[in-house]
């Protein structure tokens, strides 16, 4: 089966109505043999903060070591997005393999009168992915209310509610007290409840784990009674049928607001919170109290805890209800560690808080103008995104606003922060309100300069173009915009490497094309082949367009299917042609009448060199860019690890003198940078604490400035860490580049960078050290890992750091196959398409064991792989042999033209 067929049948899942009831989700269970019972579990369930609190706990959980799943909802661009193992989404294979399992089985139950819904069908699917993966406990995010909810099916060792508040009345109950028992009966016999619940939700709460015997741990936190806000996707989640025990009929299968949809203003709650509180009784202290700090950057806060554990952490999540979120998922992460009997210190929870990022809630994607994306969608939503905008400085405000039909504009736009300027639109959704209804509300919340518009990238576009450096543009109102927002965002055109029919096909295959497809259009994609993925509609006239002026084109997914674009599904597109035919798509699409497509033409013409539709030239050299080894020609970076245990040259360089003499002998050889390691991340090597790796890298570095070349700035110095500490130690000591195994997903490393302006390599990689028991699955690993770096490029972007200092390095040998190392190789041009140079890392790893050269070697594999690098598009090579692989770079260079004008490949 393919992944069209797949995905559109499940989409096709959302007409059925829901039922009250685990019994459905549960035969399907047992019909797959019950996989359940192969994997601990985690279940979350709350009025608001669920989603923000799932991701927290799952986070958490990872840095302990342990391989954690995480099944939440709503996706914004991808039905994957659903189902992620250790932080990476199910694949569209695993999909489809699913699909093709129990389609007969749905059918069957269909035509008896039972069928199943999309989100007990989805459910199902975590359940079994998470054990097909064997993973070490999985995070489960409840859709609606608990005791119904298919999540429920299973029988998890540690549970939480967040809070509980009035919504959805009309399946859940009219009060509080009911709403609370229905969301409190996830307990589970011996199965550690967590909750932030206050009075007589508390109470109930008390109630219903006690009868289940489950015991409860209380949490107290700034704004608890109000604890999502508009950045989690429980109050802004414009859901399908995770409405679980929603009334849905046909017309709400994409009904905006899961169980957090709620309408009823929070209590507001803005004093400190501290050990007792007016629902504490004295021998029942809270296991936690959280206070909010306050924002410490762009997209981060700190909150400080008290109780079991004490110290203030860092958050990618920004708001005061934020914080008793992190005392929840502190909480929880702690009783499902010590469930699994396994140790989570505090290092663990400090860097599992910090990197939990949750995109499209409350997300700052750009500093100036200040940009910020939320979904805030109802009264209660928008109060609370104005308290946490208010956290930050800027002039005038400027709405991109869209929202569904069957929203409270009114309420809604008089809760908004005051604007000076505002754009109505519309996402691809059939209940999408009117923009000109939406702006005529805005009109009469007081905001006196509003358009209605109609795409949604194109209404943020021109809120951007209007506003200031000094102002904030914000888009609110709808996931469904955010999500398109985004898209338009993050989109990456990537040019394939196609060699010949062969080279074709599988550009295509890796596209999600499908097998009669990739007959019909292999032959019309040899030349100029892009790739990039858009909306349903508008990847269909993008196609078409590309046709029109010569070109060929295929859309992959559900472009294959004429139900485009389901689900918020967007659609891989491939187009073709000849560079005269790009620039004739280029100039239609920019000549087309709205609908976003101005943006892709500009897209396009960035990837191929070709000049805008604005008329910027494509060759055009900045002169303000700064200018570095790499700038004009492939760089060699040479290797100096002052480690014992590196799996090449570990030990060799321990000795001062021995590091001068390598750097002596990199120089001679023509070395353009040198990178200083004092920590392996070779498989199963033990970690090295921040001061001993400081010892080994800083006399290093100040060792080697006595070599004439580094200490001119001829020859750059680079530092190989993860560790904020260790990188400004270094950048003190004389290092020029932050070399980061980790991708900057440390926002203190983040900081560290920005703060000294300096390049920065930034990495793909899973794990650091690298996990030998490690296997992720990738569907096309070079789309996936650009789809990853672009992700650490926005919150490089956010953090303030410089792109032209930017380099990326597809990180070969982490986390991937042989095979897919290769591809990675084969391809690493692709990576241009971020803006950014390249960097391959291939030297002595074990892909060239696949092709039979043993550990000890691998040095003309390494040479082979260094000139078929530089030939395909990287700006550096880092190796360990200078001389053998500069020699490869130069006949690369010569080889690919740099004689031609009588210049020095060197």
């Amino acid at each position: 089966m393919h992944y069209h067929e797949a995905a559109a049948f499940l989409f096709d899942l959302r007409r059925f109505s829901v039922k009250p009831g685990t019994d459905r989700v549960e035969a399907l269970l047992a019909h797959l043999g019950d996989p359940q019972a192969d994997v601990p579990f985690v279940q979350i369930a709350g009025s608001n903060g669920k989603g923000s609190a799932a991701r927290l706990t799952e986070s958490v959980l990872r840095e302990a070591g342990l391989s954690v799943g995480l099944y939440t909802s709503p996706h914004l661009s991808a039905l994957a997005e659903r189902v992620r193992v250790d932080g990476r989404q199910m694949t569209e294979s695993a999909i489809a393999d699913f699909v093709e399992a129990v389609r007969p089985w749905l059918i069957d139950r269909a035509a008896a009168g039972e069928p199943l819904t999309f989100f007990e069908v989805v459910t199902a699917m975590a359940v079994r992915e998470f054990a097909r993966r064997d993973v070490d406990v999985a995070v489960l995010e409840v859709g609606l209310g608990g005791e119904y909810d298919a999540t429920s099916a299973v029988d998890p060792v540690a549970t939480a509610v967040t809070n509980v508040s009035l919504e959805h009345t009309d399946v859940l109950g009219d009060t509080i007290a009911e709403i609370a028992r229905t969301k409190a009966r996830i307990a589970h016999p011996d199965a550690p409840l967590v909750t932030a619940c206050e009075g007589e939700a508390l109470d109930v709460v008390r109630e219903v784990a006690g009868e289940a015997g489950a015991p409860v741990t209380r949490v107290v936190g700034d704004g608890a009674s109000e604890a999502a806000g508009p950045d989690d996707s429980d109050e802004d989640a414009e859901a399908d049928d995770s409405d679980e025990d929603a009334e849905a009929d046909d017309s709400d299968e994409d009904a905006e607001a899961d169980d957090s949809d709620e309408d009823a203003e929070p209590d507001e709650r803005d004093e400190g919170a501290d050990l007792t509180d007016s629902d504490a009784e004295p021998d029942d202290p809270p296991a936690f109290a959280a206070s909010y700090e306050g924002r410490v950057s762009a997209t981060d806060a700190e909150v400080a805890l008290a109780g079991e554990r004490e110290g203030t952490y860092r958050i990618p999540l920004v708001g005061r209800h934020q914080a008793t979120n992190a005392a929840v998922a502190v909480a929880l992460a702690d009783r499902t560690a010590a469930a699994l009997r396994t140790d989570l210190d505090d290092r663990d929870v400090r860097d599992g808080l910090a990197r939990a990022t949750w995109p499209g809630r409350f997300e700052v994607v750009d500093t100036a103008p200040l940009t910020v994306l939320d979904g805030a969608h109802n009264p209660a939503a928008a109060r609370t995104l104005a308290a946490t905008l208010a956290e930050y400085d800027y002039d005038d405000l400027h709405l991109v606003y869209a929202a569904m039909h069957d929203k409270d504009h009114a309420e809604t736009a008089a809760a908004l922060p005051d604007a000076a300027t505002a754009v109505t639109c519309r996402p691809a959704i059939d209940r999408a309100e009117d923009p000109a209804v939406l702006a005529a509300a805005l009109r009469s919340a007081g905001v006196d300069r509003v358009t209605a518009g109609d795409d949604v990238a194109d209404a943020l576009a021109a809120a951007v173009d209007r506003a200031e450096a000094g102002d904030c543009v914000l888009l609110v109102g709808s996931l469904f915009a955010v999500a398109e927002a985004r898209a338009a965002r993050m989109r990456t055109v990537r040019e394939r490497t196609v060699r010949g029919v062969d080279g074709a096909a599988h550009a295509l295959d890796t596209a999600g094309v499908q097998p009669d497809g990739i007959a019909a259009h292999r032959d019309g994609v040899d030349h100029r082949t892009l790739t990039l993925r858009l909306r349903g509609d508008r990847a269909e006239r993008v196609a078409a367009a590309a046709r029109i002026v010569g070109g060929d084109a295929a859309l992959g997914g559900l472009g294959a299917n004429e139900d485009r674009g389901a689900g918020g599904e967007h659609v891989p597109v491939t187009v073709a042609g000849t560079v005269a035919e790009l620039r004739a798509l280029v100039d239609r699409l920019a000549a087309s009448d709205g609908g976003g497509l101005g943006g892709v033409a500009t897209d396009i013409a960035a990837s191929v060199g070709i000049d805008a539709p604005d008329g910027r030239s494509a060759s055009a050299d900045d002169e303000s860019a700064p200018e570095f080894p790499w700038s004009d020609r492939t760089a060699v970076m040479g290797v100096l690890n002052v480690t014992p245990d590196s799996f090449h040259d570990g030990g060799r360089h321990a000795d001062l003198d021995d590091a001068v003499a390598g750097v002596e002998r990199m120089v001679d050889a023509g070395v353009d940078i040198v990178d200083v390691g004092g920590e392996s991340t070779r498989p199963g090597a033990d970690p090295v604490p921040a001061d001993e790796e400081i010892e080994r890298v800083v006399p290093t570095i100040e060792a080697i400035q006595s070599v004439p070349a580094v200490g001119s700035g001829d020859v750059l110095v680079s530092v190989d860490t993860r560790k904020p500490a260790v990188a400004r130690a270094a950048l003190e000591a004389g290092a020029d580049i932050i070399n980061d195994v980790t991708g900057l997903e440390d926002p203190a490393m983040r900081s560290v960078v920005a703060d000294a302006d300096c390049p920065v390599i930034v990495m793909h990689s899973l794990d650091a050290p690298v996990d030998p028991d490690a296997d992720p699955e990738y569907d096309d690993v070079v789309g996936e890992v650009v789809d990853a770096l672009r992700e650490r490029l926005a919150l490089a972007d956010t953090a303030g750091i410089d792109r032209d200092r930017v380099i990326v390095d597809p990180g070969i040998g982490f986390g991937k196959s042989p095979a897919e190392n290769f591809e990675l190789l084969a391809r690493c041009g692709e990576f241009a398409a971020l803006g950014c140079p390249v960097l391959v890392g291939h030297s002595h790893k074990s892909l060239y064991g696949a092709v039979g050269r043993d550990a000890d070697d691998r040095e003309h594999a390494t040479v082979a792989g260094t000139a078929l690098a530089a030939d395909r598009g990287a700006d550096i090579v880092r190796v360990h042999d200078v001389a053998e692989n500069r020699a490869a770079v130069d006949v690369a260079a010569a080889a690919n033209g740099a004689l031609r004008d009588g210049e020095d490949p060197e």
